[in-house]
């Protein structure tokens, strides 16, 4: 579950928010992301992907929040540990590779527009029925 984002890490490009599947984070004017609805969390870990500043960690339990010291976190080496060890920036400055593949965005956009589609169509095709 998501349990910080440290303000001097974060660059503000608010791709944590953006890619954020539950919507956990807001976007405040000025400020790091919020994290408004933290209970949200799937711990899918996108915003640690995405976060090129390493300024958010999402602990592994999935079901609770998990009180965490900023300061340990700091020092302990996990920020942006699990983006380093997935090769999520394996080829971005290399410029043999000049397609991102490896970005899973697209995928998970097309994802969420498909189960959208089909749950509009169970829900319109309910209304139809009489059900």
């Amino acid at each position: 579950m998501i349990e910080l984002v440290i303000a001097e890490r974060c660059t503000g490009c608010n791709a944590c928010v953006e890619v954020c599947p539950t919507n956990v984070l807001e976007i405040v004017s000025g400020n790091v992301p919020h994290i408004a609805r933290q209970e949200d969390c799937q711990t899918c870990f996108m915003c640690e992907l995405y976060c090129r500043g390493d300024a958010i960690y999402v602990a592994p339990d999935c079901e609770n929040a998990t009180p965490v010291d900023k300061d340990e976190i700091l020092a302990s080496g996990l920020l942006g540990e699990f983006r380093r060890n997935h090769g999520w920036d394996e080829w971005a400055h290399d410029p043999r590779y000049t397609n991102e593949h490896w970005r899973m965005e697209s995928v998970f956009l097309r994802a969420r527009e498909m189960a959208t589609a089909e749950a509009a169509k169970r829900v319109s095709g309910n209304y139809a029925s009489g059900r």
